[in-house]
């Protein structure tokens, strides 16, 4: 049986892109015939999973990558592929075992805009061509570096397909495997039943589910009540942002609530019962959270950026608004409520492209391939 090695910097339960995807698509390569180990930062028990988990303590900076690399030197004198979710991961030695990363955002742009190294409004695009100080520019030549230095690169939408080959890499190592879900379970109860449990009245309610960042423009939502005074907002999710966030909500506090991090089978009650799903980031590779909703029944509206016009087909399953406009996003959540059941009754469409089979049979023949 061949020998994968998942390094990754962020595992389930904790909440992310890339833990949603691992927890989904493992169990499949188990299936498939692969050996499988796991190596993460993180805490606690490593849980009941078909396969080892080792979980390296988020200490201090130097020592916590110090513990990584040493465990990681196990695991790759073990293993046959290397399979890396991100870049910067202290992956050293090994015995030539052909090595392939999972690309689902620029990392050198978040790490930027995180230390304040760029202006906080320079999206993802413009960071491509900016040249900013040493530090910004060191930050993108390292990551064009490890990626090149790949035998594959995943990708989960056309959108990043493009942005990776703007980092130098081979075409011919670049594969598009649409991210993709199995569609979750509805809840029992009707979307009636679920709103009065929760306490909603008839008022229309906006959720919106992710990390708490700067560029997931949940300031864009909050600000978009001041002049719809009927509306509701959820915000589901943790993270750095929460603070201002939750000040800059301070005037509208009866109509906005934070509910941190839920259980997924909550969200998904809360996904069904609420009006309009909303994702207004500034940047998306291919969210999760759109396929949910959309799976669920629920319209959405997303921003016009990053992967989400993969998703969303504009004025039929949901709407593409334009990022950083305040009017198009009133109108598009407005619409949105008038033609709720003709945007409910076409959710579906397009998900065909987003079949979780079809992505673990193709994640399993591609890694499949470089073994040779």
């Amino acid at each position: 049986m061949p020998k994968l090695f998942v390094a990754s910097g962020i595992f389930h339960p904790e909440p992310g892109g890339p833990a949603t995807y691992l927890k989904a698509v493992l169990p499949a390569l188990a299936e498939a015939g692969w050996q499988i180990r796991v190596l993460t930062y993180g805490a606690g028990n490593s849980g009941d999973y078909p396969y080892p988990v080792q979980r390296i303590p988020r200490s201090i900076y130097p020592l916590r990558r110090t513990r990584y690399a040493l465990a990681a030197v196990r695991h790759l004198a073990w293993a046959d592929l290397v399979y890396a979710q991100t870049i910067d991961l202290p992956l050293w030695g090994g015995r030539g075992n052909a090595r392939v990363i999972k690309v689902v955002g620029d990392q050198a742009w978040e790490r930027c805009i995180r230390r304040r190294w760029i202006p906080a409004d320079l999206s993802i695009e413009e960071f491509q061509t900016y040249a900013g100080d040493a530090r910004a520019r060191w930050q993108k030549r390292s990551r064009s570096h490890q990626v090149q230095a790949m035998d594959a690169v995943i990708v989960p939408s056309e959108y990043l397909q493009r942005m990776v080959l703007g980092w130098g890499v081979d075409p011919g190592k670049i594969h598009v495997i649409y991210n993709a879900l199995t569609p979750p379970e509805r809840p029992r109860q009707s979307r009636a039943a679920l709103r009065a449990e929760l306490g909603w009245d008839s008022r229309p309610m906006l959720l919106t589910v992710a990390r708490l960042q700067t560029w997931k423009g949940i300031d864009y939502l909050i600000n978009a009540l001041a002049a719809m005074p009927d509306l509701r907002l959820t915000v589901v999710g943790n993270g750095p942002d929460r603070r201002r966030l939750e000040r800059l909500a301070a005037p509208l506090a009866d109509r906005v609530v934070f509910t941190g991090r839920l259980p997924r089978e909550t969200v998904y009650r809360l996904m069904v019962a609420a009006d309009v799903f909303a994702l207004y980031s500034g940047y998306e590779g291919l969210a999760h959270t759109l396929l949910e909703s959309l799976h669920l029944g629920t319209p959405a509206l997303a921003s016009d950026v990053g992967g989400n016009g993969e998703v969303i087909r504009d004025g039929v399953n949901g709407l593409l608004l334009r990022h950083r406009d305040i009017e198009s996003l009133r109108r598009g959540i407005m619409r949105l409520l008038e033609e709720r059941e003709r945007f409910a009754a076409n959710s579906q469409i397009g998900l065909e492209r987003f079949r979780f089979d079809a992505m673990a049979r193709q994640t399993d023949q591609l890694l499949g391939s470089l073994l040779s």
